[in-house]
């Protein structure tokens, strides 16, 4: 379970330089988001937890919905990026629910709903082919953490094929009613890739060229060939990149739109692979990394690392700094521009950022 030590201020970016950022004037637009020296940036951030990531089972394209602990970890997620200051011009997501209610309320905690969000099949997340329901540490119990790992995490390795009659299979969905000859039965990073590159060709580098500040709600799999791409990660390489839920992961581009060097100078420590910054700090990110290894892949642990007592101490203490919804689905647009500081509550209190 990880715990944020402090968040006085959520960001490893010195605050000044955002506040810098919000007063420069560019010929194209009237602020620049995240850095005081370029107008090219995107944010990018996964889905908070859905049901089967609580239960710890292959979710690919199924439209599993988020968990309460979910809808806290979004909540949480857009404060963090409400307190940095940035501002977004378009969120762009997939088709699946537990990506689009992140992106609302990501932006309904940074009183941002007005802006355009975009949603593709492209942006969903792998397909996981017939593991798709499996539990996740079963499966490693059947075929070991080797093999396990090549579908999850490699480059050019699928999983096996999703069966016709698999129970959750994509073509019975209608919101791919148009596109059944489009749905992969299975998918490597490799074929992720090919279509996410589509999306950031045709729509994502054009509105970043355009001055555009992007946020990106994901999936992991999705993310990690965007990633990919914009950091020039290997082939060999990308099996050692996962990403956390919920912890936006903030990029300043060049005019090119590669990445620029952090404040710091280095990559980030969480991964040791990345030049953008995570504004939940390296550390948070680290250990929730490290917590999320064991869920699937220590053996030994019998626990479901995602329920228990830490994860009851974590949700009371966030419903205490950021305040419960006013009802379930938290949609009551009254409270959107209700904007709690959550530097003003914490004092030192411990948070989980998991």
């Amino acid at each position: 379970m990880m715990i944020l030590k402090r968040m006085a201020s959520p960001l490893s970016i010195p605050n000044i330089c955002f506040q810098s950022a919000r007063r420069a004037t560019l010929p194209q637009r009237a602020y620049s988001s995240i850095n005081c020296n370029t107008q090219y940036n995107i944010c990018f951030v996964r889905h908070g937890q859905s049901t089967w990531n609580r239960d710890n089972r292959f979710i690919g394209w199924t439209d599993t919905p988020l968990t309460e602990d979910g809808v806290l970890e979004a909540r949480v997620a857009g404060q963090m990026l409400q307190s940095s200051g940035i501002k977004f011009d378009e969120a762009h997501t997939s088709l699946l629910r537990r990506c689009i209610r992140t992106a609302n309320l990501v932006l309904m905690e940074m009183g941002q709903e007005y802006i355009p969000m975009n949603k593709h099949w492209r942006l969903n997340e792998r397909s996981y082919g017939d593991l798709v329901g499996l539990n996740k540490k079963e499966t490693v119990n059947q075929f070991g953490k080797d093999q396990v790992k090549r579908w999850r995490r490699s480059y050019d390795e699928p999983p096996p094929p999703m069966r016709p009659d698999h129970d959750h299979h994509p073509k019975v969905d209608p919101r791919y009613r148009l596109m059944l000859d489009e749905i992969p039965c299975s998918e490597s990073l490799k074929c992720t890739r090919a279509r996410s590159k589509i999306y950031w060709d045709d729509v994502i580098a054009p509105a970043l060229r355009s001055g555009k500040t992007l946020l990106v709600v994901g999936h992991e799999n999705n993310l990690r060939s965007l990633i990919m791409r914009l950091e020039g990660i290997s082939p060999e390489d990308i099996i050692n990149l996962s990403l956390p839920r919920a912890i936006p992961l903030a990029y300043r581009l060049d005019k090119d739109l590669k990445p620029l060097p952090r404040m710091d100078g280095k990559l980030d420590e969480a991964t040791g692979m990345l030049q953008g910054t995570w504004l939940g700090g390296d550390d948070a990110v680290q250990e929730i990394l490290e917590r999320d290894e064991k869920q699937v892949y220590d053996t030994s642990i019998v626990q479901n690392l995602e329920k228990g007592s830490d994860r009851d101490k974590w949700r009371r203490w966030t419903e205490m700094a950021i305040g419960e919804p006013e009802d379930e689905s938290f949609e009551a647009h009254s409270r959107s521009h209700v904007h709690r500081n959550l530097n003003n509550n914490i004092n030192g209190a411990p948070v989980s950022s998991e």
